[in-house]
C-alpha cells in the first residue's frame, strides 16, 4: 500500500510541474489555472449559479466566493438578476473573459500537441489509455459510454495477460490457468474463420474494460470462450453486453448451440450466463489450473423454438 501512495504522489508532483499547475501565470496568462478552470466550466455551463459551480469543482464555498469576485472585478464575468429570486444571480463570462479563456485555450492545445508531437503513433495510443485507465480507476462513476469492437492486432495477448492476472489475483490460480487460457487464445486465433469466429473488447472512451472470444467448435456449436470485465467497469452491463454479441453473432451465423465452460466459484459469470438463458447441462472437478476446481459445462439453445 505505501508503494502505491509513493506512486501516485510522485506523479501528481510530476504532474502539477508538467503542466505549470503552480504558476501564478498560468501559461502566461494573467490567471492562475484555478481561475482558469473557473472560467471553463462558468462558460460551459451558463448561466450558472455559484451552488451548481461549487458542486462541480468541490470547492470550499468561501473560496469559490472569492475567486468569483475576483472575476468580477476584472471585468470577465457578469452576474445577472431574476425577477423571480432577487439573490440568485446566475454568471456568465463577458466578452474579455470569453477572450482570456479562448487564449488560454488555445494555448494550452498547443502545450499538449508538442507533448503528443514527440510520441511515435502507439506510444500516444498507450498515453491516452493509460490516462483514461487512471480516470476509470479512482472515478469508478464517470460517465462514459460502452463500446464494442471486434478484435485488432494485440488484442489477443491483452486478453490472455488481463485473464491470468485476474484469476491469479481472485482465485489463487496460477501457472496452470495461465497456460490454459493462453492455449485458448492460440487456439482461437489458429482456428480463426471470418463468418464463424469472431472476438470483442469493450471500452470506455477507448480503455479497454473487458473481452469475449467466439470460436467454431464444429457441428454446428460455437463456443464462449474467456470471458472477462475489468474490476473498474463492474455492474456497468459489460458483461451482458459481451454474452449478447456473442449470441447475436452466433444466431446468425446459422450455429445451432453455444457453449461455454465456467466454475462454480465464479458466482456472478454463472448468474449472467443464466440470464442470457444458458443452462448447467455436466460439472466435474478437476486440476488444471494446479488446485481441485469443479468446472461446469453451460449450453445454449438457438435453434428457433
Amino acid at each position: 500500500m505505501h508503494d502505491a501512495i509513493d506512486a501516485i504522489r510522485r506523479f501528481n508532483r510530476f504532474f502539477t510541474r508538467h503542466v505549470g499547475a503552480m504558476d501564478a501565470r498560468f501559461l502566461g496568462a494573467d490567471a492562475s489555472l484555478a481561475t482558469i478552470r473557473l472560467l471553463w466550466e462558468i462558460d460551459r455551463r451558463a448561466p450558472v449559479l455559484a451552488s451548481t459551480l461549487q458542486g462541480a469543482l468541490g470547492l470550499d464555498r468561501g473560496h469559490l466566493s472569492r475567486l468569483v469576485a475576483s472575476l468580477e472585478r476584472r471585468g470577465w464575468i457578469t452576474r445577472d438578476r431574476t425577477a423571480a429570486d432577487a439573490r440568485a444571480r446566475p454568471i456568465r463570462l463577458t466578452e474579455a473573459g470569453a477572450s482570456v479563456l479562448a487564449i488560454t485555450d488555445r494555448r494550452q492545445r498547443d502545450v499538449v500537441q508538442a507533448d503528443l508531437d514527440r510520441l511515435d503513433p502507439s506510444a500516444r495510443r498507450d498515453l491516452v489509455e493509460a490516462l483514461g485507465h487512471a480516470r476509470h480507476l479512482l472515478e469508478p462513476d464517470a460517465g462514459a459510454a460502452t463500446a464494442l469492437r471486434t478484435l485488432r492486432g494485440g488484442d489477443l495477448g491483452w486478453i490472455a495477460s488481463r485473464q491470468a492476472r485476474l484469476y491469479a489475483e481472485t482465485q489463487g490460480w496460477g501457472a496452470g490457468l495461465e497456460a490454459n487460457v493462453l492455449r485458448s487464445a492460440g487456439d482461437f486465433l489458429a482456428g480463426f474463420t471470418p463468418g464463424r469466429s469472431q472476438g470483442w473488447i469493450a471500452e470506455f472512451d477507448g480503455v479497454p474494460a473487458g473481452a469475449v472470444l467466439l470460436s467454431d467448435e464444429g457441428e454446428g456449436v460455437a463456443r464462449l470462450r474467456l470471458l472477462h470485465v475489468e474490476s473498474f467497469a463492474r455492474r456497468r452491463g459489460i458483461g451482458e453486453a459481451l454474452v449478447g454479441a456473442c449470441i447475436a453473432f452466433a444466431r446468425d451465423a446459422g450455429y445451432r448451440e453455444l457453449t461455454l465452460w465456467t466454475h462454480t466459484v465464479l458466482g456472478p459469470a454463472r448468474r449472467l450466463y443464466a440470464r442470457a438463458g444458458f443452462v448447467q447441462v455436466s460439472s466435474e472437478e478437476h486440476h488444471v489450473f494446479g488446485v481441485p476446481v469443479m468446472g461446469e459445462t453451460w449450453r445454449l439453445d438457438l435453434r428457433p423454438q
